[in-house]
């Protein structure tokens, strides 16, 4: 991978503790440059760096470490931040209570047939073994790729929870984006109706979910939760959806916070992009407690052409990758030979069509409709191929067709996402709106959002303090989606920023159709590029190491 180069905040970082350490010289140099590579490493999703053992005698010389009140902490030939030390190192306690309580339920065979079918049939049902593991387990995770039953699972190892402890059980459901919650309580809700069994146990399955940060209980304006170890939370049973996407310091806060005696059940592709901030922890934790982690492996979304492709890149096989992309058959995953803005523009002209009809909110639930059922996502933020270049190609090829997409910020249609939560409004990080006219007021201009299925609510534009146009979005956005038909950019020369868990990601939000637009060389290095995290979560399980240079106390959130 091409070398990083340290932002001003590293390099001013590594000076600030460099001047406040007790050595000089030479050997203040040496430590600052390892302050800077941690603060660089943290910054690329490291929890941690390897030290040398003469790198951890400087360090441990430095005076900066060694205790509660400095901020660096030395363990296990590794360097870190006091604070993700202590999330780290809490996290693993925390969760070693939990796989070390075993309070097994009564199962109910007949319940069990009924809702995952027998035994007999030669095949080994994981979605049947992942439900036996969560009635005699209080931590488990349950992995897979999309398409193969985690959601369905989950609420059919609830009906079995319900039946064996009382309809009473609390159940907390959430995810760590406002769009990854809505789809979870969607899916959670279209299951249940699904489910073949009595009424009084579907109606103690909720049917609302959460993010995270709602569930725990934000503050404003402070990094603390209302609910933490000496505040928990009032459930039995918590299921994450998307927990790939959790960082290290939000699991561990969630972990914290939960009630003695309850459970946790992860979801998660181990495949997908890790989380922006510190931290593998859904991957750490399926390497680390395997007899906690059941992987899904039917999947029931893809078709062989999209399957094998995601196998392919997932595999690290860019020459099969690109032969199936590139063959006349299966016809719904190809190389786009167009122009992006052509091909993509192509499919936004129908929806501005649309646009031009909509008159009611219920037709304005249509056009999400549409935005759910192609999405162009960006490899990259910024250039040509980014989500800046192409939505700006979008629009003037909108406008070259009589929409004015220029005339006004706010025109008719234009979809925009939230880039920042705003919990006065209750919006989040990657809900996405578009700008109509109030039905009741159409001189007013509102931008309207997805509360559910059926209902849609309007925010006046100024309200919005973070959003931008989204006919185009990072392919980290996109995480938690399912979308009929996806056209993947690719950058025109490398960048260390496209990797095989990137392409995996894109690839595997499409439920129908995936065109993708790049350069086989580019794509080639792509995919022979794989994320490795460096953390020593994992390493505290597998040695059953918890003892620490420092007491590093947990925060009371």
């Amino acid at each position: 991978m091409e070398e990083q180069k340290p932002r001003l905040l590293d390099s001013q970082f590594a000076k600030f503790l460099a001047k406040r350490s007790t050595i000089s010289g030479k050997f203040r140099e040496q430590f600052a440059q390892l302050v800077c590579k941690l603060s660089m490493s943290l910054a690329a999703g490291d929890s941690c760096i390897a030290l040398t053992e003469e790198e951890e005698g400087l360090v441990r010389s430095s005076g900066l470490a060694g205790t509660e009140a400095n901020p660096l902490v030395v363990w296990q030939g590794r360097l870190y931040l006091q604070k993700i030390f202590a999330h780290e190192r809490r996290l693993a306690e925390n969760l070693k209570r939990l796989t070390a309580d075993s309070s097994s339920l009564v199962r109910d065979e007949a319940l069990l047939d009924t809702l995952f079918g027998g035994v007999d049939s030669g095949e080994v049902n994981w979605q049947r073994i992942s439900a036996e593991r969560a009635l005699e387990q209080k931590f488990l995770i349950i992995s897979g790729g999309p398409g193969t039953g985690k959601t369905s699972t989950v609420v059919k190892i609830l009906a079995l929870l319900v039946s064996a402890m009382g309809p009473e059980l609390r159940v907390g459901l959430a995810a760590p984006t406002g769009k990854a919650a809505m789809r979870l309580q969607e899916s959670i809700g279209h299951s249940i109706s699904q489910l073949p069994i009595h009424d009084l146990i579907k109606a103690a399955i909720p049917g609302q979910a959460h993010t995270l940060h709602r569930l725990l209980g934000v503050r404003r304006f402070s990094p603390y939760f209302f609910h933490h170890g000496d505040n928990p939370l009032s459930y039995d049973v918590v299921v994450v959806d998307e927990a790939s996407m959790v960082d290290l310091a939000l699991m561990s806060k969630l972990v914290d916070a939960l009630r003695p005696g309850s459970r946790l059940i992860l979801l998660g592709d181990r495949n997908q992009l890790a989380s922006v901030e510190s931290g593998a922890v859904l991957a750490d934790l399926i390497a680390a407690l395997p007899d906690n982690t059941v992987e899904l492996q039917k999947s029931y979304r893809f078709d062989g052409g999209i399957k094998g492709f995601a196998e392919a890149v997932n595999s690290g096989d860019s020459s099969r990758a690109w032969a199936i992309m590139t063959g006349k058959e299966p016809g719904n995953i190809s190389l786009l030979q167009e122009e992006v803005a052509d091909y993509g523009g192509e499919k936004y002209c129908r929806y501005m069509e649309a646009v031009c009809q909509a008159r009611t909110l219920h037709d304005y639930g249509k056009l999400f409709s549409f935005l759910h059922s192609f999405k162009i996502l960006c490899a990259l933020r910024n250039g040509k191929a980014g989500v800046t270049g192409v939505n700006a190609q979008v629009e003037r090829y909108l406008t070259a067709r009589g929409y004015d997409c220029f005339g006004s910020p706010w025109y008719p249609g234009r979809p925009v996402m939230v880039t920042r939560n705003d919990y006065a409004l209750d919006l989040y990080n990657g809900d996405i709106g578009i700008c109509m006219p109030d039905p009741e007021q159409p001189d007013i201009m509102k931008v309207w959002f997805e509360r559910s299925a059926t209902i849609l609510q309007g925010m006046l534009p100024g309200r919005l303090s973070a959003c931008e146009t989204v006919y185009a979005l990072t392919i980290h956005k996109s995480q938690g989606a399912e979308i009929d038909e996806v056209l993947v950019v690719l950058p025109e020369h490398d960048s260390a920023l496209v990797t095989r868990e990137l392409l995996y990601t894109a690839v595997t939000r499409a439920a129908k159709c995936v065109r993708i637009r790049g350069r086989q060389a580019v794509f080639d290095t792509a995919v022979s590029r794989k994320i490795e995290r460096f953390s020593g979560l994992a390493l505290r399980f597998r040695k059953n190491e918890l003892s620490t240079d420092v007491r590093a106390s947990a925060d009371k959130e």
